[in-house]
């Protein structure tokens, strides 16, 4: 969904912070679902993972997450529980109140909010990556 950018702006953050998740868009995330499909089933079992018709986000420890070409990545922030930002980007708004006001517009928690592209993504229907999950995401890309 998309969020106006009108509103706000984003500016670097001085430091960027630990990463939760691995944010993919579009052959990008291709390649992090075939990543996802190598990676030993130990470690997959440590992640979870969400996509939508352009996107893929997979959560876990910053030790476990894998990296593509393309790939960028996220965290949450202890001001706005449940907002999932960019580890590189921060809203100059106060992000408490950012949250305050996404989580008011939005029926579904916790939530993405992505610089480019400026959207907003519920991510309540993260599942654990298994090889079944991943064949869902497949076959849900296969048809669209």
């Amino acid at each position: 969904m998309s969020v106006s950018a009108r509103a706000w702006a984003w500016r670097p953050r001085s430091s960027p912070v630990e990463p939760q998740a691995a944010v993919a868009w579009g052959d990008a995330a291709r390649h992090l679902h075939a990543r996802l499909r190598l990676m030993p089933v130990e470690q997959a079992s440590r992640l979870q993972a969400t996509a939508n018709r352009d996107m893929l986000m997979v959560s876990g420890a910053a030790d476990d997450l894998p990296w593509v070409d393309g790939v960028a990545y996220a965290a949450t922030d202890a001001r706005a529980p449940g907002l999932w930002l960019p580890t590189r980007w921060e809203p100059e708004v106060p992000i408490d109140l950012l949250g305050q006001a996404l989580f008011n517009a939005f029926s579904r928690a916790p939530l993405l909010l992505w610089r480019d592209p400026t959207v907003v993504i519920p991510l309540d229907r993260q599942l654990p990556v298994t090889a079944q999950h991943l064949q869902k995401i497949d076959a849900y890309w296969a048809g669209r």
